[in-house]
């Protein structure tokens, strides 16, 4: 049985869309891990939550939680979505998720608003065999409203094996346009470079980008979309041991949940599904060399 690690917060996100509000658990640690258990993965979630976390949900889908519970109560999120747009409030900030060692043949580092340090990350780099980061709550900043914004933030990316970015996290961490961010991310030691832009995802490999557009028709709830994404690559890169494949599952992942029109978790897709975009994207894969 393969195993993945991940590193993120679960949260209380409370989604705005269409005029109707809902009330969903989230964050990069539920929906990494439940796509995961999908895959047949174990899954070790290293998180924190506190006692207003109906956590019965991960226990139901067998993901091992390690050392998750919190006197602070969790991480609150207020999400609003307009067609592809969001606007994200913090409510509320758990303590920050403490290393142990986990014997996982993947990582995925998500954190989704400042839980992991740079001495964990170190940690986690130091002992990983494959490491995705999704590096979107190392650069998340809030203002005096808590209205969740980007910031220029340097990372050490050293061990990092594969990341996902979208434009404006890449303006964050490296600058440049779409081409330059990916080179320039490459250039510190990350193989598998991946760039998600609404429907159209890219990836760099050696000196090549391979894209795929999603012809999801309408966007409705892209809350977790990246996380699906993320898991499902990570996963396929361990079992299959082939980026372009791995690639096109992720996108098929993708576009099945924004096909669901399912909110929240309820969005997770059905091995099934994903295997079917997967094929079909598999010969609509563009490319071309830098």
């Amino acid at each position: 049985m393969k195993k993945l690690a991940i590193y993120s917060h679960c949260a209380l996100d409370t989604i705005s869309i269409g005029g109707h509000s809902y009330e969903q658990i989230g964050g990069a640690a539920s929906y990494c891990g439940i796509m995961a258990r999908e895959f047949k993965f174990d899954v070790d979630l290293f998180t924190k939550y506190g006692s207003d976390f109906p956590k019965q949900y991960l226990l139901e889908n067998k993901i091992n939680l390690i050392n998750p519970d919190s006197s602070k109560n969790t991480t609150k999120f207020s999400i609003s979505i307009t067609g592809s747009d969001r606007t994200l409030k913090i409510a509320n900030e758990c303590e920050p998720i403490e290393y142990s060692d986990t014997d996982a043949d993947a990582h995925i580092v998500s954190p989704i608003f400042h839980e992991i340090s740079q001495d964990v990350f170190k940690k986690i780099k130091e002992n990983s065999n494959f490491l995705f980061v999704d590096p979107q709550g190392f650069l998340r900043q809030k203002d005096s409203e808590n209205n969740v914004f980007l910031k220029k933030t340097d990372l050490d990316l050293t061990n990092v094996n594969a990341i996902k970015i979208n434009p404006e996290e890449g303006q964050n961490i490296v600058g440049g346009s779409h081409d330059e961010m990916m080179l320039a991310l490459q250039k510190k030691g990350i193989e598998h470079v991946i760039l998600t832009n609404k429907t159209d995802v890219s990836i760099l490999k050696k000196n090549r980008i391979y894209s795929l557009k999603l012809p999801n028709k309408q966007v409705h709830d892209t809350t977790g979309i990246g996380d699906i994404f993320c898991s499902t690559f990570a996963c396929t890169m361990i079992k299959e041991k082939d980026f372009l494949w791995a690639f096109c599952f992720a996108a098929g992942s993708a576009q099945a949940a924004l096909e669901s029109n399912n909110v929240g978790l309820q969005k997770i897709p059905k091995k099934g599904a994903v295997e079917n975009n997967a094929s079909y994207f598999y010969n609509l894969v563009d490319f071309r060399d830098l």
